[in-house]
């Protein structure tokens, strides 16, 4: 693992913490901010299939720390996915009112905000 890769975690994690103590943001504001925290879910996503589909990677960890690793990514993931849910939900309910067209296929999600 690169010090580089770190170093860009901590520089990601200081971005997050920064937009978490701002206020009085507009629309575009927390559009914007949404986007950089799902581009930085996705860049640890990517590094967690990369290790995940590594035999030599998974063969270094215990059986315990593979327990607590799996555990721990299964309330984040469940988590995640009830709110994507919830949110999904509120979206599609109003969806004329506010021109909405949500798509979502197995593998893919793609929303469209149409206004």
């Amino acid at each position: 693992m690169s010090g580089s890769w770190f170093q860009s975690s901590e520089r990601i994690l200081d971005r997050i913490k920064a937009l978490e103590g701002s206020e009085g943001r507009d629309r575009l504001e927390h559009v914007s901010s949404m986007r950089f925290m799902i581009g930085a879910l996705h860049r640890s996503l990517l590094g967690w299939m990369q290790w995940v589909n590594n035999a030599g990677v998974m063969a270094r960890l215990s059986a315990e720390e593979l327990e607590g690793m799996n555990r721990h990514l299964s309330k984040f993931a469940r988590s995640f996915i009830e709110y994507d849910l919830e949110v999904t939900q509120k979206v599609a309910e109003e969806g004329p009112k506010a021109e909405v067209r949500a798509e979502r296929t197995l593998g893919e999600a793609t929303s469209r905000l149409y206004i």
